[in-house]
């Protein structure tokens, strides 16, 4: 089956001629196509000069944005993904590739311990696996790639629910997983970005937590709402308790909290619906 490499960038010219050299070489027969995201430097030119077919947004549109455009301009039946800035090895697709033979519908490239940015970022990727995999009932080794292989019809099926932003591959991993698709994780390492990052720990601190709840409503909104349900029916009945032995009545407070238990258990109710909703288009 014919192979597209998409590779997004956004002010990558420090590496992406390396990147784009390297898949060419890996994969002679696969187009190359790098999304250029509004970058100031030189990268889309500097991909051009590599041999890579470059599709350049006027302005920063996101991540996400540039993978949902690499993904609409891909012809091949395979659709790769890897990052512009030197940490992904085209090489390494193989394998990948090879779990698509095998039947899974897409294969990611799970890191190492060694082959996060920092410890901070290993910390907050191990919580999402986690908490990914309680909704799941899989085991999820990393939710976040950006290093990964999959058929391209499936993945144009989820191109609606994609954000623009960097939470992309948590979005694509979760949709696969809901809607029944055999889903692959593969061990890889991953270098040391080349030039700056673009991380910023106060807006990825917000991200994280939008990380969070977008892995509960993608999946199954009733698994998180429910236990939260429970923890505020649990509280108020203990606080009823407490004040009926110690004044002989029920408060008002015990009434909000019960309250709340219900509301919160219709919102996790209204979800799993609407959650279902989406994915009978796919």
């Amino acid at each position: 089956m014919s192979l597209s490499i998409v590779i997004p960038a956004k002010n990558e010219a420090g590496a992406i001629g390396d990147v784009v050299a390297i898949a060419r070489s890996a994969h002679p027969d696969a187009e190359v196509i790098v999304v250029d995201d509004g970058s100031t430097d030189e990268t889309a030119a500097v991909a051009g000069e590599a041999g890579a077919i470059v599709v350049s947004h006027p302005e920063s549109l996101g991540n996400g944005a540039a993978v949902k455009t690499g993904a609409r301009t891909a012809t091949g039946d395979l659709i790769a993904f890897m990052d512009g800035d030197g940490q992904h090895d085209a090489r390494e697709l193989e394998p990948l590739i090879a779990r698509l033979d095998e039947g899974y519908d897409m294969a990611i490239g799970a890191r190492d311990s060694g082959s996060h940015a920092s410890v901070g970022r290993l910390f907050a990727n191990g919580l999402y696996n986690s908490i990914a995999s309680m909704m799941s009932g899989r085991k999820i080794l990393d939710l976040t790639s950006g290093f990964r292989v999959a058929r391209t019809e499936r993945f144009r099926q989820f191109l609606y629910l994609l954000p623009n932003g960097f939470s992309y591959p948590t979005t694509i991993t979760m949709a696969f997983l809901r809607s029944g698709y055999p889903v692959r994780f593969e061990p890889i390492s991953a270098a040391k970005r080349v030039g700056k990052s673009h991380i910023r720990p106060i807006r990825d601190g917000v991200r994280f937590m939008i990380i969070i709840f977008k892995i509960a409503t993608l999946y199954s909104p009733l698994k998180i709402f429910l236990p939260v349900s429970s923890m505020f029916f649990a509280t108020g009945l203990g606080y009823y308790a407490y004040t009926y032995f110690t004044t002989g009545r029920f408060t008002n407070m015990s009434m909000l909290i019960f309250s709340a238990a219900v509301i919160i258990f219709l919102i996790g109710l209204i979800s799993e619906q609407i959650t279902a909703l989406t994915y009978s288009r796919s």
